[in-house]
């Protein structure tokens, strides 16, 4: 995975507290201050925001890699479901989007127990591929780590791995995450975590994962 002028981590978390107050080149009054975790679709990748308020025409957002004013992104804040927009301002690790139409915010914030499909809605995620190793009981397997959110993992292993049962998991450069085994397909195995990841410490990780791949 290429890194896309990240930025520094430490930017990232320190921002997330009180950033400070932007310029008003917004055409609408964000109305609604929330902190939530959604995916930046841009350049045929996702990378994981921090969405800090939004309005029908637009949002503010915590992001880990450079942007641009002109750049044109995708935001998913519900499961396949992107908006699409330009980023309007930058500054630091924040930037100002301006969506390309106006949207239902109470539907796009709204957290259905299932989705259309019948599947419960998940944590953003968004793709690496790193190794890691999983211990379950008295085992140990080395596997592959495919996309991980703040609340789970997909991992491919060797061995088909039991579902419900519950594991260790190692990445590499970061601290063991207990979780359990919620589903399986062939050697493919989705983890969920027993706590979810703080996103500041998760972003740190993917930008340091970024940049060691240089």
């Amino acid at each position: 995975m290429q890194a896309r002028n990240s930025v520094n981590p430490e930017a990232v978390s320190s921002a997330i507290p009180a950033p400070e107050p932007q310029p008003d080149r917004r055409r609408d009054v964000r109305h609604l201050t929330i902190l939530r975790v959604g995916t930046v679709h841009v350049d045929g990748r996702r990378e994981l925001c921090l969405i800090r308020n939004i309005s029908a025409g637009g949002l503010m957002a915590i992001v880990y890699s450079r942007f641009e004013a002109g750049d044109r992104i995708q935001i998913e804040l519900k499961t396949n479901h992107l908006i699409a927009g330009t980023v309007s301002w930058t500054r630091d690790s924040t930037i100002g989007v301006a969506f390309d139409e106006k949207v239902d915010v109470a539907e796009i914030l709204a957290n259905p127990p299932l989705l259309d499909n019948g599947w419960r809605p998940r944590m953003p995620r968004v793709p690496i591929d790193r190794l890691a190793t999983l211990r379950a009981g008295a085992r140990t397997y080395w596997v592959s780590a495919r996309d991980i959110s703040q609340g789970g993992v997909r991992i491919e292993a060797d061995q088909a791995i039991d579902i419900g049962a519950e594991t260790i998991v190692t990445l590499e450069n970061f601290r063991p995450i207990h979780g359990v085994v919620r589903w399986r397909k062939g050697n493919v195995a989705g983890i969920s975590f027993n706590q979810v990841i703080p996103f500041s410490e998760l972003t740190r990780w993917l930008v340091e994962d970024m940049d060691g791949q240089d």
